[in-house]
């Protein structure tokens, strides 16, 4: 919170600066639950959605004006999980072809201030989670076992 950046993540330098003091733990709770159900969502300039047979990515590097088309997408869930002002920690339940880094962005003008996303984890796609997922010696230990 308290910033933005072009590409809404920290690809890109901070352009604008807001003071976070005056936001509310009540306030971060209430502004989650716009941003739950259906909603509009715009992608980010810098993303790989094509335009003109060109991704939008290299229209952003180049400083082109491109315009995107907003879409719909479900958030099943926004559940704020640490919130030590100007870092949020939060996790987000969607459908496919959502832009987290859009979802902050917008967040961050719903509180009239700024936020950019600085880490993202995906902990789930579809079926597959991280909670059904092999370590990395595990892996190393089947194959040897494999051979």
């Amino acid at each position: 919170m308290g910033a933005t950046t072009p590409s809404f993540d920290k690809e890109t330098e901070i352009n604008q600066t807001f003071i976070t003091s005056s936001i509310s733990k009540k306030q971060l709770f209430e502004t989650t639950n716009q941003f739950t159900g259906e909603i509009e969502q715009t992608p980010p300039i810098y993303s790989a959605v094509k335009v003109d047979g060109k991704r939008a990515f290299e229209y952003a590097r180049k400083n082109s004006e491109v315009k995107l088309k907003s879409r719909q997408v479900k958030i099943h869930q926004f559940n704020l999980l640490n919130f030590d002002l100007p870092e949020i920690d939060f996790m987000v339940n969607c459908s496919k072809g959502t832009y987290i880094r859009t979802l902050v962005n917008d967040f961050g003008i719903a509180l009239n201030n700024g936020a950019y996303m600085s880490s993202l984890r995906r902990t789930a796609i579809g079926e597959y989670s991280v909670n059904n997922a092999y370590l990395v010696d595990e892996i190393i230990e089947a194959i040897k076992n494999f051979k």
